[in-house]
């Protein structure tokens, strides 16, 4: 049997803010992740030529007091998010792409330098990577006494006390409980918005920033489709350049070369035969993770349930939490929520572990 004082679900952004936090406190945890990497929906791709690209998380503003807070402890730097002066805006698909002048004065917003899993790799070093064991899809918790048992495809844990990091969607779908949860938990739980559930990331890399013109924008935004938004993603230092956006989620069923097609095509609209140069091409369709995403039964609008009363509450008798982004009041769904959530929780168990 094994066994901890606290036990974690999902190495994402909350579960491995949540373990560092508890040894810089001098307690113990354990993290098990059914992925085979740690990180969740922070994921940055690389190629052989171009940057990094963040295929998950991407942005911090100046509201989100946490995470950059996080940053400057574990000596991370950030910079600006490059928007330049001008966007490229296509209103419908009967209308010609127009350049229009971005409003001056909006709020920054900052990107984390060499990529947002920066800050998964040092939550990683600073945490523990002893404490974090991949490829463990938990599968059920139950109460014995005053501990709780949690079991994995292939082992038992022992815990005095569980959080759960996943989204609230997946806890109701994948992990069997106990007692069960109230009905009021689950009903919460399934009706819960996952944050970026339903997102197409894409991004190319070229080795000249040909949309860096008084005349052209990284910056899109279309109602044609299928890109809807896209921005400059090249390197903190301006020696690498690169293109990310989101699709259109209907273009999901898609094989990848046909999605890699659709937005060729796209690009040359704004940019020429040029777009064709590219050297690296990455996406993700998030709603194929199947460790991020679950369909609803029914519609769900963006940001629902998210920070709901019930995910700040302890369960099973005080010994079941929950945190993640999807849990917090604070910039829920957002990086700066997941810290938020992980610290919530810290407060919540600390005197009942220290006792």
């Amino acid at each position: 049997m094994n066994r901890t004082p606290v036990l974690i679900i999902g190495a994402g952004l909350s579960g491995l803010t949540l373990l560092y936090l508890l040894r810089k406190e001098g307690l113990d945890g354990l993290i098990l992740e059914a992925r085979g990497r740690a990180g969740g929906r922070i994921l940055t791709a690389k190629g052989d030529c171009g940057p990094t690209v963040d295929m998950g998380a991407t942005w911090l503003g100046p509201a989100h007091k946490r995470i950059q807070a996080l940053l400057d402890k574990l000596n991370i730097d950030r910079f600006e998010q490059h928007m330049g002066e001008n966007a490229i805006y296509e209103p419908n698909s009967m209308t010609p792409h127009q350049l229009v002048t971005l409003p001056a004065g909006q709020e920054p917003s900052w990107r984390i330098k060499g990529g947002t899993s920066t800050l998964i790799k040092a939550l990683c070093k600073e945490a523990g990577e002893e404490r974090i064991h991949t490829g463990q899809q938990v599968r059920k918790i139950s109460e014995k006494d005053s501990m709780l048992l949690v079991k994995s495809d292939t082992d038992t844990y022992e815990a005095d006390v569980v959080v759960s990091t996943l989204p609230p969607k997946l806890i109701r779908e994948h992990i069997e409980f106990e007692p069960g949860l109230p009905e009021e938990v689950t009903e919460i739980m399934s009706s819960t918005h996952t944050w970026m559930g339903e997102s197409i990331k894409f991004g190319l890399s070229y080795d000249q920033p040909f949309w860096h013109s008084k005349t052209s924008s990284g910056t899109v935004f279309s109602n044609a489709g299928p890109i809807t938004e896209m921005y400059d993603h090249s390197n903190s230092g301006g020696t690498r350049f690169a293109l990310m956006g989101f699709l259109n989620s209907s273009y999901f069923s898609l094989s990848s070369n046909q999605r890699l097609g659709k937005v060729l095509e796209q690009l040359r609209s704004y940019y020429g035969e040029q777009a064709d140069n590219y050297l690296d091409y990455h996406e993700i369709v998030w709603s194929l993770e199947e460790f991020t995403y679950h369909p609803y039964k029914k519609h769900i609008l963006p940001h629902q349930n998210n920070g709901h009363d019930v995910f700040k509450k302890p369960w099973l008798n005080g010994k079941f939490f929950m945190a993640g982004a999807e849990t917090s009041s604070v910039s829920p769904g957002y990086m700066d929520g997941a810290v938020n959530s992980a610290e919530r929780v810290l407060k919540q168990i600390k005197g009942q572990l220290k006792s």
